[in-house]
């Protein structure tokens, strides 16, 4: 029996403690992965989640409506086969960090540029002990083997539901900066997205909001948020 069946089977989406956290229940049947693993989660708010993402389901089952069960199969599924593969990854955004790269003009993006992202450059050299070179332009910017491997350390540390979520953050924003930012809620949510979109926000002041992009960013952001909660559920610290 698949869950991923196309009608709906059940009539209640329940949630039980079990052995290593918390199970969904399909009336009485033990909710499973595609790879039919059994899919047990970290933390009640994490299967809360998912269960009410099942509860709501209507005669057709709609996969693309239930983004925590996604992300929690991904962590069974994908991410703890290959759990070095991924946190790798994730870790040489540190080479390549969204915030280390400054526009060479106008001044005024240089300096708003800096205004934003230098708070978040000294949290990491002083959170982290990794202090990141930065540069003006495309061209690459060198960084330490000491910084980027303190950095990558702290990915490595994470469990496979956390690391689901920190993916996104990473993914979304081009930072691992301020994806770790996001992980110890260092400000809240909605400034630490602000900070990943100085570049577009300024281009979109210049020029006008296009339709088409404005959407696409709306939709970033949300995915952004949601991993945020994700995380934040996984690591059992409830989200600002």
């Amino acid at each position: 029996m698949s869950e991923w069946a196309a009608k709906r089977f059940w009539q209640n989406a329940d949630i039980e403690t079990c052995e290593g956290g918390y199970r969904v229940l399909l009336d009485s049947r033990k909710l499973r992965t595609p790879f039919k693993a059994e899919l047990v989660v970290p933390s009640k708010p994490m299967a809360e989640a998912i269960a009410a993402e099942w509860q709501a389901q209507e005669e057709k089952i709609d996969p693309s409506t239930m983004p925590v069960t996604r992300a929690a199969n991904s962590a069974i599924d994908k991410v703890i086969p290959q759990f070095d593969d991924v946190a790798a990854m994730l870790a040489e955004y540190g080479g390549t960090d969204l915030l280390c790269y400054r526009a060479p003009s106008p001044k005024e993006l240089a300096q708003k540029q800096a205004e934003v992202w230098d708070p978040y450059l000294d949290w990491a050299r002083q959170e982290f002990d990794a202090p990141l070179n930065i540069g003006a332009g495309v061209m690459h910017v060198a960084q330490s083997e000491k910084s980027t491997a303190n950095l990558s350390r702290v990915v490595f540390e994470m469990s496979p539901f956390e690391l689901v979520g920190f993916h996104d953050l990473v993914t979304i924003s081009g930072s691992l900066v301020l994806g770790l930012a996001a992980t110890q809620n260092l400000r809240p949510v909605s400034e630490i997205w602000a900070a990943a979109r100085v570049d577009e926000d300024w281009q979109e002041a210049q020029w006008g909001v296009d339709d088409e992009a404005a959407a696409s960013a709306a939709a970033k952001r949300e995915s952004f948020e949601a991993a945020h909660r994700f995380f934040h559920w996984a690591h059992k610290i409830e989200p600002n």
